[in-house]
C-alpha cells in the first residue's frame, strides 16, 4: 500500500490519510448529501490541517445526524451549545452556527428543484476539471471557478465558503482532478 507512488501531501505513514488520498479524494461526487457533509467539513477544517477533520468526521457524522440539512436546520440553541461541548468536533462557535446556517441554505437550493449536485457541479460545466499537475508547488489555493462558487454560495448565505475552502472542496469531491501527473491517482481519476 505504501509503495504506490502518491501525492507529495499524503503521509507514507498514516494509514487514515492514505485510504483518503486512495478512495475518496479526487473522485468525482454527486450525491446532494455528500456534498452537502464535504462543504461542512472543508469549512469546520479552515485554519486547521484536514487530517484534524478527517480524524474527527466520524463524530461529526454522528453529533450532525449524518448531515441530514432538515435536521441541522432546525438545531436551536441548546443542541448548539451541547455541540460545543462536545471535543469530538471543532468546537469553534462560529463554525458550528454556520453549519445551521448552511444546512438552511441548502434547503433553499433544493426547495427551487435544483439539485444540490447539479447546482455545484455548473462551476466546473458539469464535467471534472483534469489539470496536470507535476509537483504540489503548481497547484493553486484558488481558481476563478472557486472565486465564482464563492461568491454565488455567499450571495446564498453559505459561511466558511471563501474561495481557498471551495477550492478544496472542488478538489476533495473530484470536480477538479489535482492529483499530480506522478500519482497513481492521477490517471484513475481521469
Amino acid at each position: 500500500m505504501n509503495n504506490k507512488c502518491r501525492c507529495a501531501w499524503v503521509p507514507a505513514d498514516d494509514p487514515l490519510y492514505i485510504a483518503y488520498h486512495d478512495e475518496e479524494w479526487g473522485v468525482p461526487e454527486y450525491d446532494d448529501r455528500r456534498l452537502f457533509e464535504m462543504l461542512l467539513l472543508e469549512g469546520a477544517q479552515a485554519g486547521l490541517s484536514w487530517i484534524t477533520i478527517l480524524r474527527k468526521r466520524e463524530n461529526y457524522r454522528r453529533l450532525f445526524d449524518d448531515f441530514d440539512a432538515e435536521k441541522i436546520a432546525r438545531y436551536r440553541p441548546k443542541k448548539i451549545a451541547s455541540l460545543l461541548d462536545d471535543p469530538g468536533i471543532v468546537r469553534n462557535r462560529l463554525k458550528v452556527n454556520a453549519a445551521v446556517g448552511n444546512a438552511r441554505a441548502y434547503l433553499e437550493i433544493q426547495d427551487e428543484s435544483e439539485s444540490f449536485s447539479d447546482y455545484l457541479w455548473q462551476f466546473v460545466d458539469g464535467e471534472p476539471m483534469v489539470n496536470k499537475w507535476q509537483k504540489m508547488s503548481d497547484v493553486p489555493a484558488s481558481t476563478a471557478q472557486s472565486d465564482t462558487m464563492s461568491k454565488a454560495l455567499k450571495k446564498r448565505g453559505f459561511k466558511f465558503v471563501g474561495t481557498t475552502i471551495c477550492y478544496a472542496f472542488m478538489q476533495a469531491v473530484g470536480m477538479v482532478n489535482d492529483h499530480t501527473t506522478d500519482c497513481f491517482r492521477y490517471r484513475v481519476t481521469q
